[in-house]
Order: structure tokens, then C-alpha cells, then sequence
């Protein structure tokens, strides 16, 4: 059968309409995005997307981790089923599930990266293993910052902690307290670039009582301390 010329393939794409795609160069430049992303950024169309990074149209915080997941990946390094919450333009807080890839050229040389984001809300892999903690996923997702107690979340599906925990586990690959963990995370990375707040009051106001223990996290998950992180912005 004769190949199909590529960009008609990639007009496909603008057929998901639950589902981002994107293509950048080895300078994390986007070269390609379908409908979905471009409407997920307010970009107008493909050509006002070309050439442009994550700064353009992101979060500063999100860039930069968008932009350290392309060095990764370029690195030779893959991404799977990441769950993420992500900003929308409305500025809500949706789930999104994430994979990235390296592309290649016919040396196999690592040139760029590609990946995709579906947005959970709207797919219909919530009615997959997703939909059985769907009701704790969204009190995490309205109070990861509170004090939560995992048997809270069981009490929402009528379910022991160990019970929900293997959910969790099957649904995501981590528990109730790694998912909120990683919120917090998360958020403390946006009050750190977006607020002059000091490192302890970011903690307090991310869910974590400890500033100690904060710090340590924020080192294991990003690869920097806190204070380290913000400086990289001033």
C-alpha cells in the first residue's frame, strides 16, 4: 500500500478532541500541535505555535518543568502515564494523564521529543480503573493543601484503606498519600515563582506542617531546594 504523505497524518490529530499533541525540536520548539493543544493554550492556529517554547504561553512553574521533562526525554528517558493536574484558560484545575517520547532521525539520533496529554475529565478513560476513585481523585483535587486522611477518601467509595489503596495503585502506579504528596509539591513549585512568601509559609500553604520535611521532598522531586528553585527565576 503507497504511504500516506505525513501531513495527512498528522491532521488526524485534530480529530482527538480529548487528547493534546505536540512535537518540538532539541531546543524544545514546537514544530507540530494538533487542535486540542492549541486550544488548550490559546494559541489561534499551527502557525502562531511554530518555533515557540512552554514560556510562551505557560506558567513560568509548569514551563520549566515542561521544559526539564524535554531534557529528560532527549536524555533517552521516557515518560508513562504521568498523572498531573493541569492549569486550563479558564483556570480551573483539571486531570490530565501525560507520555513523552524521544524522536529519532534515520542515524537514531535523538532530535526532539513528541508526546501526548489526555484530559481526563473528558476521555473516556475515566470509565476504566480512573472511574472507581473518581469521587476521592476530586476531593484530593479540591483540598490536597487541607489535612487529608486517607480513610476519608475510603469512606467516599465505601471502601477499606487497604482496599482503596490497591485502586490507587492499579489506577495510577502510587497511593492516596503519594498523589497528594505530589500536589502539594506542585503547588509549593507556583507559590515559590509566583509569591515572595517565605520558604516556610509556602510549605504551611501547600499542606505540609513540617518545613524540614518540605524542603526534602521539593529536593527529591525537582532535583533542587526550594530556595535554589526561586532563585533560578529572580
Amino acid at each position: 500500500m503507497q504511504s500516506m504523505p505525513c501531513a495527512q497524518w498528522l491532521k488526524m490529530y485534530d480529530l482527538l478532541t480529548d487528547v493534546l499533541v505536540w512535537v518540538k525540536d532539541s531546543d524544545s520548539r514546537i514544530q507540530y500541535a494538533n487542535q486540542a493543544f492549541l486550544e488548550h493554550t490559546g494559541l489561534g492556529n499551527l502557525e502562531q505555535a511554530l518555533g515557540k517554547t512552554d514560556y510562551d504561553f505557560a506558567p513560568r512553574h509548569i514551563a520549566r518543568q515542561f521544559l526539564a521533562d524535554d531534557h529528560k526525554v532527549l536524555g533517552g528517558e521516557v515518560i508513562n502515564d504521568r498523572l498531573e493536574m493541569n492549569v486550563l484558560r479558564s483556570g480551573e484545575l483539571h486531570w490530565f494523564t501525560t507520555h513523552k517520547r524521544p524522536l529519532y532521525d534515520h542515524l537514531g539520533r535523538r532530535i526532539g521529543t513528541c508526546g501526548i496529554s489526555r484530559h481526563l475529565h473528558k476521555t473516556s478513560i475515566m470509565l476504566g480503573p480512573l472511574a472507581s476513585i473518581e469521587k476521592p481523585m476530586e476531593f484530593i483535587r479540591r483540598n490536597f493543601t487541607l489535612p487529608v486522611q486517607v480513610s476519608e477518601l475510603a469512606n467516599l467509595c465505601h471502601l477499606s484503606v487497604s482496599a482503596l489503596e490497591r485502586r490507587f495503585r492499579k489506577a495510577l502506579g502510587k497511593t492516596p498519600k503519594q498523589l497528594i504528596n505530589q500536589l502539594r509539591l506542585d503547588h509549593a513549585r507556583r507559590l515559590l515563582v509566583e509569591t515572595d512568601l517565605p520558604v516556610y509559609l509556602v510549605a504551611e500553604q501547600s499542606g505540609f506542617s513540617d518545613a524540614n520535611y518540605f524542603s526534602r521532598q521539593f529536593l527529591a522531586e525537582f532535583g533542587e531546594s526550594p530556595s535554589c528553585f526561586r532563585q533560578a527565576f529572580r
